[in-house]
């Protein structure tokens, strides 16, 4: 029996010893985010409501204010940089890597680079995202976006009705789903659709919108940090 451990262990070293940093984190369940003080935490709570508010500018200035050693608040100033078109977005989302927001350092550089017409480049990230937190909506509506942009229409699908399964009031990834009908001229299964998603009539001319948008410059909208999308010529 002891013999049998040994071996046992001996292959798990000899199998660890190729792997990167990164693989080994997730391997032993990834190191953990420090966790921010009350002042702090309330610091990120105000940007967070001023991002949400359509404040974009305020909310850095308030993040500014915090240390850059907190993952949390890196991600932060990563989401809010994007959204603001400035450089500093993509250092920011690559110092997660490798840490406890890992997956949220992929998504963010898959959708910079769907942002700059880079969809090879946005799979690679996307997917990464997916394997580092697969019940994440979000990160499954935009790599069906990036899917659908590739022309991988029934991968895209899959993305889309997981994001709409794993969040049932995905409105987003619904309006994306019906999208795909659209670009695939399925209008009766795109009429389904927006009955069992019971999409509001705005919404379904919102798909229309896209679908048109997708057919005549192939590339569809990427989601931005609080929820407004960007088009992407």
């Amino acid at each position: 029996m002891k013999t049998i451990l040994l071996f046992t262990a001996m292959l798990l070293l000899s199998g660890c010893a190729g792997q990167s940093a990164q693989g080994l984190g997730a391997l032993f369940g990834g190191p953990g985010c420090g966790k921010p003080d009350a002042d702090q935490q309330l610091a990120l709570n105000l940007a967070d409501e001023m991002l949400n508010e359509g404040r974009p500018h305020a909310s850095l200035a308030h993040l500014e204010q915090l240390p850059n050693t907190l993952d949390q608040v890196r991600l932060r100033k990563a989401r809010v940089s994007r959204l603001l078109g400035r450089s500093e977005a993509e250092p920011l989302y690559r110092s997660l890597l490798g840490g406890c927001l890992a997956a949220e350092g992929e998504h963010g550089l898959g959708q910079l680079a769907s942002a700059r017409g880079d969809d090879a480049q946005a799979l690679q990230s996307l997917q990464r995202a997916v394997r580092l937190a697969p019940t994440d909506e979000r990160v499954r509506n935009d790599l069906g976006v990036v899917l659908m942009n590739l022309g991988r229409y029934e991968q895209a699908r899959f993305e889309f009705l997981t994001a709409i399964e794993l969040k049932d009031d995905n409105a987003l990834a619904a309006v994306n789903l019906v999208t795909l009908s659209l670009v695939q001229d399925n209008w009766q299964q795109a009429t389904d659709l927006v009955g069992r998603l019971h999409l509001r009539p705005e919404q379904f001319a919102d798909a229309q919108a896209r679908a048109r948008q997708v057919k005549s410059t192939g590339r569809g909208p990427i989601a931005l940090a609080n929820g407004a999308e960007a088009v992407v010529n």
